[in-house]
């Protein structure tokens, strides 16, 4: 018999509506997503006081992320992750099927100084029209003060780096970097707990209600690092995508069983295509999950061919 405590846990996502977003979650990753919803956001695994993932089955069915971080920390999580009062990641999923705004997230100097908090995040592209691309960066030789007067003229983008991207590339944002993902592109968000965002241009775009998005130019000048030219996409060293301060990010193909950690501490897992079983609990793709520490050498099996994962180490103190 299998132990109830080696099970991988999942949780319940919280749906956003944006008004970029489609219902691109639902054929992809066969979310059941509100009728009559654009749901640009999936929020997948997060532990904030505004929201907060709920376990959906298994020995810790009903309680939350937040439980499981402050009572359970060691079991579930291992001996070296940080002593944080929440957990210190949040995982998304992202349907733009209409372009994102301009913005940029503060790193920690700059967010303590403007009562925010800092974000690091990584990009995996699950899918992407053709020629589907981001604003990424800045362009050679953008100068602050250029970039002040084309924010007053609207004509900041094209100041912009423009970067065309394809399924199955990973970006990598650190905080400070200016961005905007364009439409027909479906991600897989890695990122550090925060919800701060500086958005400082939206495209004259207008909600439901007819009201332009609110704007954060002062912060977003501070945010921005205006030596940050032209960055590409992460070049791959084997299963490594990006290791980071905030966290590790790797992709698999598993093609055999193979234990799902190979460290003492638990990891998040993301089932990309295929599919998978885990201590007799069958996996698909769209389904983010936790192997907790206490699944030892717990093996995950490929049910399919092609079956690749996303794994996330979680920062160690």
């Amino acid at each position: 018999m299998e132990n109830p405590e080696s099970a991988p846990i999942l949780f319940e996502p919280i749906f956003q509506e944006r008004v970029w977003g489609g219902r691109r979650l639902e054929s992809a990753f066969g979310k059941k997503i509100p009728p009559g919803k654009s749901i640009g956001e999936s929020w997948e695994i997060v532990d904030r006081a505004e929201a907060q993932s709920v376990v959906r089955q298994g020995h810790w069915c009903g309680r939350t992320l937040h439980q499981l971080w402050s009572e359970h920390r060691r079991e579930i999580f291992g001996d070296d992750v940080p002593d944080t009062p929440r957990f210190p990641l949040l995982a998304k999923l992202l349907d733009a099927r209409e372009k994102l705004s301009l913005q940029v997230h503060p790193s920690a100097e700059v967010a303590a100084d403007l009562g925010g908090e800092p974000k690091t995040e990584a990009w995996y592209v699950a899918a992407a029209d053709p020629g589907a691309e981001l604003l990424f960066g800045l362009r050679c030789g953008t100068k602050r003060n250029d970039f002040a007067d084309a924010l007053r003229k609207g004509a900041v983008a094209d100041l912009v780096h423009r970067l065309t991207i394809k399924t199955g590339e990973t970006i990598f944002v650190p905080s400070g970097r200016l961005h905007a993902i364009g439409p027909g592109i479906l991600i897989v968000e890695i990122q550090q707990n925060s919800d701060t965002t500086y958005r400082v241009f939206d495209w004259n775009r207008r909600d439901r209600d007819g009201r332009e998005r609110e704007l954060h130019l002062e912060q977003g000048m501070k945010s921005i690092a205006f030596d940050d030219f032209e960055p590409g996409v992460v070049r791959p060293e084997g299963e490594l995508l990006v290791r980071c301060p905030e966290f590790t990010l790797e992709k698999w193909d598993l093609t055999a069983p193979r234990p799902a950690l190979d460290r003492r501490g638990g990891a998040l897992f993301f089932c990309l295509t295929g599919a998978l079983e885990m201590a007799s609990v069958q996996l698909r793709p769209g389904d983010f999950f936790l192997a907790p520490a206490s699944a030892g050498d717990t093996p995950l099996a490929p049910l399919a061919r092609f079956t690749t994962l996303l794994r996330v180490l979680l920062p160690t103190r």
